[in-house]
């Protein structure tokens, strides 16, 4: 477990926005415990930027609902990390403040968009640390960084105060060094909040168990088909070998809809991106505007210099997608994949009590590498299903290729996080024993 650690603003991997030297309380389950907040995630006193020059000094004046329960918790907010602007990329490099390096190789992405969350935790600047998954954006950087990352059940954390990017897909969820620590913080934050509309009052209070004698675990044949790369799946397929030596058994299994997930997934998250991100105009969030232009010319010039290409490029997708004579085209449709999507994993699950497979395709590419749009889009493949289908799913380490970490990914049913996170669990107690 994690024990009171003095933070360090030795930050070589750029993972933290703004740093803050902060007194924990005497008392509470993380007592002095330094925790990291990304940088979307309202901190009030503190500033909050997602990642992006239009809400630069930015300062909130209430706390998320998660951040009040870190403090009573008595845990010490040390900062904000660094991450993709607005959520929107894989690897931080979209950032308005300039990447965040990946601790495992410095040449090399982190993953995105939680990057300064994981670098933070991999780097042993903090030992825990909160993120948000819109499509695997916990998940991706916990594999890269090669530290544990979950995402939980879509309405098991409140999303109250978080700067919404796509609002039915996105989930605050914990990260840390260890399965155990990150059981430790889940069960901090996952309490019920009436001002999130999308919660239900399903409190975690777990401690994690490495029994999974009799497990079903499901293995789909698409997590490890073209795309990729044979080594990961590979380290992946002996990983999951470690869970069958622990009395698991494993079950082919199959979600077809896969092959509809990203495009479903980009059609989705851009119109709720495109309506969310509409309030950042100069009048109500953003830099005041030019008076002495038409309010139309003054709109677009402020969205213009202050939004990253990546946000223009996802909302005038979006604003496409949502558009008269093409919402039944494209949004409805998306709509439709992404419940068939959900009824392959609810089916899938019937049969089995687990999922695993890897976590991202290939291993942390380097910095720069992916300038094509739709190279970078196609590295989510793995882990969009799951916001799609709103289930539980963490990534943990589970070995190395060229050096670089490797991450398994376990799903399970809705509202179930503690078996995957015992399954986490069970794993990690093995590999390191």
């Amino acid at each position: 477990m994690a024990g009171t650690l003095h933070f360090s603003p030795d930050d070589r991997c750029n993972a933290f926005i703004t740093t803050r030297k902060e007194a924990p309380f005497s008392d509470g389950t993380l007592a002095g415990v330094a925790v990291a907040v990304k940088d979307n995630i309202s901190t009030a006193g503190i500033q909050t930027t997602c990642g992006s020059r239009i809400l630069k000094g930015y300062v909130p004046p209430y706390d998320a609902h998660v951040v009040g329960l870190l403090r009573q918790a008595g845990a010490a907010i040390v900062g904000k990390t660094n991450m993709d602007e607005f959520g929107m990329g894989s690897t931080t490099e979209t950032s308005a403040f300039g990447p965040t390096r990946n601790p495992a190789d410095p040449s090399r992405v982190p993953g995105g968009s939680s990057g300064g969350s994981a670098a933070a935790i991999a780097a042993g600047l903090v030992p825990m640390a909160l993120g948000t998954d819109t499509g695997g954006s916990i998940r991706c950087p916990a594999a890269f960084c090669g530290i544990v990352g979950l995402k939980p059940t879509y309405g098991r954390v409140s999303r109250y105060g978080l700067i919404a990017y796509a609002n039915s897909l996105e989930q605050i969820g914990p990260m840390a060094r260890t399965v155990e620590d990150v059981s430790r913080l889940m069960s901090v934050i996952a309490k019920y909040d009436p001002r999130d509309s999308t919660m239900l009052d399903r409190p975690y209070d777990h401690r994690p168990s490495a029994d999974i004698a009799g497990l079903r675990v499901g293995v789909p044949e698409e997590y490890f088909g073209e795309g990729v790369d044979p080594r990961v799946a590979e380290t992946v397929q002996n990983a999951i070998g470690v869970l069958e030596g622990l009395g698991a058994s494993t079950v082919p299994v199959s979600i077809p809809g896969m092959r509809y997930a990203l495009a479903a997934y980009y059609v989705i998250c851009t119109s709720e991106a495109s309506s969310n991100l509409a309030r950042f105009d100069g009048v109500r969030y953003g830099p005041a505007v030019d008076t002495r232009k038409s309010w139309h010319e003054a709109y677009q010039d402020l969205r213009q210099e202050l939004f990253g290409p990546e946000v223009r490029r996802r909302i005038m997708l979006g604003t496409f997608a949502l558009s008269a004579g093409y919402a039944g085209r494209y949004y409805a449709k998306a709509q439709v994949a992404r419940r068939n999507i959900s009824q392959d994993f609810e089916r899938a699950l019937r049969e089995v009590d687990i999922i695993a497979g890897p976590t991202m395709p290939t291993v942390a590419f380097r910095l720069g590498e992916k300038t094509d749009p739709l190279s970078m889009y196609l590295s989510d493949i793995l882990t969009v299903p799951a916001n799609l289908a709103g289930i539980p799913a963490i990534s943990v380490p589970c070995g190395r290729v060229d050096s670089l970490p490797v991450g398994l990914q376990l799903m399970g049913r809705q509202f179930e996080d503690e078996r995957v996170v015992d399954v986490a669990y069970a794993y990690e107690q093995e590999v390191k024993a």
